[in-house]
Formats: C-alpha cells, sequence, structure tokens
C-alpha cells in the first residue's frame, strides 16, 4: 500500500494532508481510539473539522482513493 498511498500524497499535496499514525507509539493510542482503529492498513478520509468522511480497512485500490478525494474536494 505504501507506493500507492505515496503516490496519492504526491499527487494531492496541495489539497489534502496526508498524517501518518505510528502504531507503536503510545502518543497516538488515544487517536487511535477516537477514529476506531482495528488494524493495518486502515486508512481514513477526514474533513477539516476531524469528521470521518471514508475509512478502508485493508487494501483499497488508488482508484478508490481518489474517486473518495474528488468527492471530498467538490
Amino acid at each position: 500500500m505504501a507506493p500507492i498511498v505515496h503516490g496519492l500524497e504526491a499527487k494531492y499535496f496541495d489539497q489534502i494532508k496526508f498524517t501518518y499514525l505510528d502504531i507503536d507509539d503510545p502518543a497516538n493510542q488515544q487517536t487511535m481510539r477516537d477514529l476506531g482503529y482495528i488494524g493495518r492498513p486502515h486508512f481514513y478520509l477526514l474533513d477539516g473539522e476531524g469528521n470521518i468522511l471514508s475509512q478502508w480497512l485493508g487494501y483499497v485500490t488508488a482508484e478508490d482513493l481518489e474517486t473518495a478525494f474528488s468527492q471530498a474536494l467538490e
């Protein structure tokens, strides 16, 4: 998934902020609980206020992510 996500990050760098949480860092545990984190990979698309617009658990295609990005950016 890393190549897909990093490619999308490069493509949308000026429109979407990508944030990565280290699941082994205790400082991230509360955020992970707040988001309902289940397991790897788990992706979230949040709005500017931190509300979950979409989420994916497991493998997701670049096309699926880009569709959600386009809808969120409208």
